[in-house]
């Protein structure tokens, strides 16, 4: 009877051991798979039918974040295979985020962009988003995630789960603001979801946490306005609104 009571004991503590583990997490790195549904992003566009129907379903990329307490860096991996993904439709969702470094303490963030094979830096400050946490809960990766919805640009509704189990108050495409780590993001309007598929706590990546130096700085207006005629030289919609072109610019969350 000792003997349970002393193994029930040891099982409590390795539990309570991980949990706390769990519940802790500084630093780490977690992967995430993108996947945007091209049936449904081309089903009104003048695409010929024959091309859509050669086309695939989905388009996958894989993308990590490095993060630490203060600060992240979301940065795609293996950016070849997304474009072999796309296929020939690959510059029309060229207009992604390439990267973006956040320091929350500083709430400011530098926003690495490639466009026509040329790196810019944009920097701004962390844009808000309106959350409203709701009661469902989902698992992910082995995490209890609570669900919330918010609202970009004011009319498109983005689904979120996140965990605090993970200190990090941040997620995919620089998105925050949840009181925990978002590790499941959907916005239906674009037909794209971002799921968590690992989570490597405690592996120290905070040497390679560091905004990217290599590009032109846009710095001024004048700067930024020449950024978005060159970033809408070849775009199909000749009459769209600089504001529009600005979101698309800067990406999901501005």
């Amino acid at each position: 009877m000792r003997q349970r009571a002393i193994v029930l004991f040891l099982l409590c503590n390795c539990f309570l051991v991980l949990k706390a583990q769990q519940t802790f997490i500084p630093y780490g790195k977690i992967t995430f798979e993108k996947k945007v549904n091209l049936i449904r992003a081309f089903e009104n566009s003048p695409i010929p039918e024959e091309a859509k129907e050669k086309m695939k379903k989905y388009a996958l990329s894989n993308w990590e974040l490095l993060f630490d307490q203060e600060k992240s860096l979301y940065k795609q991996v293996k950016k070849e295979e997304e474009n072999k993904n796309f296929g020939p439709f690959s510059f029309s969702f060229g207009s992604q985020t390439n990267e973006i470094y956040t320091d929350y303490s500083k709430k400011n963030r530098i926003l690495r962009r490639s466009i026509m094979e040329d790196d810019y830096l944009l920097t701004d400050t962390i844009p808000g988003v309106k959350w409203k946490i709701m009661h469902d809960v989902r698992t992910i990766v082995g995490y209890e995630c609570r669900k919330a919805i918010g609202v970009i640009h004011d009319t498109i509704y983005v689904v979120a789960f996140y965990t605090d189990e993970i200190l990090l108050r941040g997620g995919p495409e620089g998105f925050s603001g949840l009181p925990g780590t978002i590790l499941g993001l959907a916005i239906p309007r674009y037909n794209t979801t971002w799921f968590a598929t690992k989570v490597e706590g405690f592996a120290n990546h905070q040497a390679e946490i560091t905004p990217a130096t290599k590009g032109k700085k846009i710095e001024t207006e004048k700067d930024l306005n020449k950024l978005l005629e060159l970033f809408t030289r070849y775009n199909h919609n000749k009459k769209e609104k600089s504001e529009e072109a600005k979101k698309r610019l800067y990406g999901y969350t501005l």
